[in-house]
């Protein structure tokens, strides 16, 4: 069965803002009000990504204005606190994506690194855009009839062709239904529809029984 076609590449924003290490506090904080941005890529050369300075970057100067850090792992948010360019800002490295990795890849990376957009970057780490969680969820926008015959093509005449099974796609939700036999299929279609990018939940209803596989 082939995996979904829905790449990094097709739901990010091709046009990046983008800033230099020597970009000034108050610059980086203009360019985040103005463009509604919560982080910024800091390129060098030619636009290789070195670092991102996010809001989580810019925050330590306010908060140790008055007071010095108390704890160790203040240490490093309250060195920042000085910093007045990107570079001394910025975490490096950035944490980036490529633009051929799959949606889940980037949910899973931003998940786990706790951003809210990932610089995409080519293989030589040169900026190509920004992806950000919203961007992420475009792919629910995906019209039922596309998800309907991405479910018929990719995945039942895959793992079923010769079952007399019928479906629909309401608002992303798909129901499966009619005769099955063979129910250790149930598990495998519910988790190959599952994978189609833009599908919200599975139901299955299949010789009357009623069930939502994991």
């Amino acid at each position: 069965m082939p995996a979904s076609r829905y790449t990094v590449s097709d739901v990010m924003t091709h046009t990046a803002i983008a800033i230099g290490r020597e970009a000034s506090y108050k610059e980086i904080v203009e360019l985040m009000q103005e463009w509604k941005v919560s982080a910024l890529p800091v390129l060098e050369g030619e636009g290789r990504v070195v670092g991102v300075v996010s809001e989580a970057d810019l925050l330590p100067k306010e908060e140790f204005r008055r007071q010095e850090p108390r704890l160790p792992d203040q240490l490093e948010e309250a060195s920042k606190a000085s910093g007045v360019l990107a570079e001394d800002l910025m975490s490096s490295p950035a944490v980036t994506v490529h633009p051929s990795a799959a949606i889940a890849e980037a949910a899973r990376i931003m998940a786990r690194r706790h951003v809210k957009r990932l610089p995409v970057v080519n293989d030589v780490g040169m900026l190509e855009g920004i992806v950000s969680r919203s961007d992420l969820l475009k792919v629910f926008l995906r019209p039922d009839g596309e998800l309907e015959e991405e479910i018929r093509q990719a995945v039942l005449t895959e793992l079923a062709p010769d079952v007399p099974l019928d479906f629909s796609v309401q608002d992303g939700v798909v129901t499966l239904r009619g005769p099955l036999r063979d129910r250790a299929l149930v598990p495998l279609l519910a988790r190959a529809i599952r994978a189609v990018e833009g599908v919200v939940d599975v139901r299955m209803e299949l010789d009357g029984a009623v069930s939502t596989p994991a």
